[in-house]
């Protein structure tokens, strides 16, 4: 099924944004990307679409959606169904929504904290994000030292969650030089069709 029309707001170097770009491309569903900066996400027409300020947000025709996490729910559901990237199975779906927690808890007060506070300044405390990150990337190199992928034997909704973030977690300081299983599973994301990068920040990263 092929959507009339998909308007995806936000910004080129932000992973919350990309994570819904990945799924997009992958499912080669044709969308828009309408850039969203500060001022404009300060703005009442974008606070119609999203009062809390935030990107990215997602409209398919006169519905809107929010949250990166609830867009890749909804875009696998809506039109992938029984693809896989979301399963439908009970301890499937469990496992997914696993991740997609940790997409919104660890990862986002570790790397990702980490990286806006180098990137955009965004206040952070430097050591806390530090520890939730190195503390991460340790259950995850542990996790994926047994398997393809974070949530199935194949790439879902998951992988994409938490990718865009620990694949540039350098940018904020954060190596991946210690976890060979993390970055094999980084490769494998990106052999997948349909993958398109992250532009990478202009900042010296740790290795």
């Amino acid at each position: 099924m092929q959507p009339t029309s998909l308007i995806l707001h936000g910004l080129p170097l932000s992973g919350h944004v990309h994570r819904v770009e990945l799924l997009l491309r992958m499912l080669e569903l044709p969308f828009t990307l309408v850039p969203a900066p500060p001022e404009v996400r300060a703005s009442a027409a974008f606070r119609a679409l999203n009062p809390l300020g935030q990107i990215p947000v997602l409209q398919d025709g006169a519905l809107v959606v929010t949250d990166s996490n609830a867009i890749l729910v909804y875009l696998a559901r809506r039109y992938a169904p029984g693809s896989g990237w979301l399963p439908e199975d009970p301890a499937g779906a469990a496992a997914v929504q696993r991740w997609l927690s940790i997409a919104a808890g660890e990862l986002a007060f570790g790397p990702a904290k980490a990286r806006a506070n180098a990137l955009w300044k965004v206040p952070a405390d430097l050591a806390q994000a530090g520890a939730v990150a190195q503390r991460l990337l340790g259950f995850m190199e542990q996790h994926l030292g047994a398997r393809g992928f974070l949530a199935a034997a194949h790439a879902t909704v998951a992988d994409l969650a938490c990718y865009s973030y620990v694949a540039h977690a350098p940018e904020g300081g954060i190596a991946l030089a210690p976890y060979p299983a993390l970055r094999a599973w980084l490769a494998r994301i990106e052999a997948l069709p349909g993958f398109v990068a992250l532009p990478a920040s202009p900042l010296p990263a740790a290795a």
